[in-house]
């Protein structure tokens, strides 16, 4: 019983923590493009062809 009075403040803890993060990364625009990454692993570019590189 004595071990909950310390791991429930520590799982608080650690829940406020992940919410700040989230917060912060919704506020950063972190998921403003969520299908690009995932679309250029589909389609590779071509590099540019320098004719000087020859």
């Amino acid at each position: 019983m004595a071990s909950l009075y310390l791991l429930i403040p520590i799982a608080i803890m650690l829940v406020c923590v992940a919410v700040a993060i989230f917060i912060w990364a919704v506020k950063s625009d972190q998921f403003e493009d969520l299908d690009r990454q995932g679309t250029e692993i589909l389609f590779d570019e071509q590099p540019p062809i320098n004719k000087e590189d020859k």
